[in-house]
């Protein structure tokens, strides 16, 4: 009999035949088994098979150990009970490696903040969320998730987006800026009362926005901000004048690029919309809002938050003659210096249904369509979001037909995990979100109380399933993308629409409002490409870069002209109804020619966009404030500490916080020709 065994550690403890009774006995109930002294006859016959294996006098390995129990379940003929030994022995095996990850993780984050998600800081206080980020992730992986759903997102088949934010909280929200400033609100410690002044307004405004991520893992939207505003000064006892307006405009901006929220980790996601309302106090919160950021902060510098999307409507702001046109010219000229407003259309195929209602988060993410309330913005947002590597089904299947068919597999797995996920934040109560829901924020949280559960409320929200990759997809099954071949531009659209019609079924079956996301690569960028070069070894134009090319978009290195891009890349909007986004890449900011932004902002409008922006690089010198393209050194006067702010995913960021998926695709990035 052995006395001793050895921990995989090296730590040498008593050896406990009665431990690999239980393990025996545990596997067999997992099947169906319940004679407990089948389990103990197994464990002498595995006892004996080690001391004929020669470990008398020798101390075993619990490897060794667990070897020979499979080998002797399977020799006696119990082979689903060896498989279920099998399985819980891999499970075991893979949560000791989680924790070992977490370590590493852990002291990688200890050193510098991760750059996954690129507007995180490198504070003390983002380390620390950071490394509970990186706990939480670790626990739902191994203890939570089942186990198909755990071993798809390890193996990169797809991406359980915010996973640390599992069972926590829900994703993002639009915000009904009127009713919370006109009844006022509280945050925990106490009661706002309504703003009697438009800059009171704007201050209470970037609290809400605090606020209101603190509870959250996405962005925080406004989606009408200029009409809200207008309403408030409406309701106030004396009417602000212009200056006024500005000065406060300008305090939103400043607060929302310095006011931290999660702990001091980041500022907030923050996305104004804006620009069709008609109103004297709409159009000067429209113009105030676009001046300040015109201006720049203190030292002339590019805010990065909020971003701001300006609504395009025909008959609004569209053409000459409509009442907000000088504001469409004025964001455009705005854009063509700072890279905001983006800019959103609401004469859209998809959009025009809603009037001016839809809004956009800067991420691209839409929230619209209803199956139960109201078809509006305010009040809801995306619950939770995965996305699918569609590169890694066209390598494996190599046939059209084959891709449909793991495709429609996938999203289903996909579709059943976030209905894992609805359940679990189902049962979250309303205190748990003590502003989001305590506010009544969210569509139909008016009657919760404090101990209510959200689920019922939180149907009003939407599941989204993304994609990335169709560029890389179309490249494995016809050998050239959309972006270069007519054939490969239309089986895109095949596939796009395909994924369209599952996400409908999808609705229907299961009465929750599913949608499917052009996926922003923020956190996933290179994460997939990784998995599948392993896998299938570099492949050009598909694996040979470290990121796969953002959802539906054409690669970032393909030369092309910015009308062409825009036609291909707005047939898919239609589609992709949890959000999208066409962005144009300019060699340099387009300065004073801002006819140009208008004229490309007009295609957008004539190509079905829904939601559209413009990129270029803006380098800012840190030492003098100078603003232009800067290689090495400043040309004004010779300073190395150069801001580099771009726009990746939707939201700007500087260049710094990248990661190398990110930075790599910067680099291959080619301007589009007019």
């Amino acid at each position: 009999m052995f006395t001793e065994i050895r921990k995989r550690d090296g730590r040498i403890v008593p050896f406990d035949a009665e431990k690999i009774t239980d393990a025996i006995f545990k596997a067999a109930k997992a099947v169906g088994g319940e004679n407990r002294k089948i389990a103990e006859n197994l464990t002498n016959q595995v006892v004996k098979e080690l001391a004929k294996l020669g470990y008398n006098g020798v101390i075993p390995t619990v490897e060794e150990v667990q070897d020979v129990v499979e080998k002797v379940l399977i020799e006696n003929g119990h082979a689903r009970t060896a498989k279920a030994y099998i399985l819980y022995r891999d499970r075991r095996t893979r949560i000791r490696d989680g924790k070992s990850d977490l370590m590493d993780t852990v002291r990688e984050i200890l050193k510098e903040t991760s750059r996954e998600n690129a507007n995180v800081s490198n504070s003390p206080s983002a380390k620390m969320l950071q490394i509970a980020s990186a706990a939480s992730k670790s626990y739902y992986l191994t203890n939570l998730l089942p186990e198909e759903f755990s071993q798809a997102h390890r193996s990169g088949l797809i991406h359980i987006h915010d996973l640390d934010y599992y069972g926590k909280t829900l994703n993002c929200l639009q915000i009904d800026l009127y009713k919370l400033l006109k009844n006022g609100f509280n945050t925990g410690y106490g009661y706002i009362r309504p703003p009697k002044r438009i800059a009171s307004a704007a201050a209470q405004t970037a609290i809400i926005l605090q606020s209101n991520q603190n509870d959250m893992y996405g962005g925080q939207s406004i989606p009408h901000f200029d009409r809200a505003m207008s309403q408030i000064i409406a309701d106030m006892p004396s009417e602000p004048d212009e200056d006024e307006i500005f000065q406060a405009m300008e305090g939103l901006v400043y607060n929302l690029n310095t006011m931290h929220s999660r702990a001091g980790a980041q500022v907030p996601f923050s996305s104004l919309n804006f620009g069709t309302d008609t109103s004297e106090y709409g159009r000067a919160v429209t113009k105030a809002l676009l001046m300040a950021f015109e201006r720049g902060l203190g030292r002339g510098e590019s805010p990065i938050f909020p971003n701001l999307v300006f609504r395009v409507k025909k008959g609004v702001n569209l053409d000459p003659g409509d009442p907000n046109y000088d504001l469409l010219q004025y964001a455009a000229k705005v854009a063509a210096k700072r890279l905001n407003p983006t800019f959103s259309f609401m004469d859209s195929s998809f959009n025009s249904r809603f009037g001016d209602e839809v809004s956009y988060m800067g991420c691209r993410t839409r929230v619209i369509a209803n199956r139960h309330g109201e078809e509006v913005s305010a009040g809801r947002g995306n619950i939770a979001f995965t996305s699918i590597n569609l590169p890694r089904l066209a390598l494996q299947t190599r046939d059209i037909n084959l891709f449909y068919i793991e495709l429609d597999r996938l999203m289903r797995l996909a579709a059943r995990q976030l209905l894992h996920r609805f359940e679990i934040l189902g049962n979250l109560r309303a205190k748990d979100l003590p502003f989001l829901m305590g506010q009544n924020l969210y569509m139909g949280s008016e009657n919760l109380q404090p101990d209510d559960p959200i689920k019922e409320v939180i149907k009003n929200g939407t599941l989204s399933i993304g994609f990335i990759g169709l560029a890389e997809t179309l490249m494995v099954l016809l050998g050239k993308h959309h972006g270069e071949d007519q054939e490969a531009r239309k089986l895109g659209l095949e596939i796009v629409a395909h994924m369209h019609k599952r996400i409908r079924q999808f609705s229907d079956e299961f009465d929750l409002n599913f949608t499917l996301l052009a996926t922003p690569a923020e956190g996933l960028s290179g994460r997939f490409v990784s998995f599948d070069r392993e896998l299938f070894g570099v492949i050009p134009g598909v694996t040979d870069k470290e990121y796969y090319t953002n959802s539906v978009h054409v690669p970032v290195n393909y030369a092309m002209s910015l009308f062409d891009k825009l036609s291909i890349e707005g047939e898919y909007h239609k589609y992709c109804d949890a959000g999208h986004i066409a962005y144009v890449e300019l060699e340099s900011p387009p300065g004073e020619n801002f006819e140009a932004v208008e004229q490309i902002v007009r295609h957008m409008y004539n190509s079905d966009v829904g939601y559209g922006g413009i990129n270029y690089p803006i380098d800012e010198c840190k030492s003098c404030g100078y603003s232009g393209i800067i290689d090495d050194c400043c040309p004004s006067c010779g300073g190395t500490y150069i801001r580099r702010i771009r726009r990746i995913t939707g939201y700007l960021s500087t260049e710094d916080r990248f990661n190398s998926a990110k930075l790599s695709e910067l680099r291959d990035r080619k301007p589009h020709c007019r």
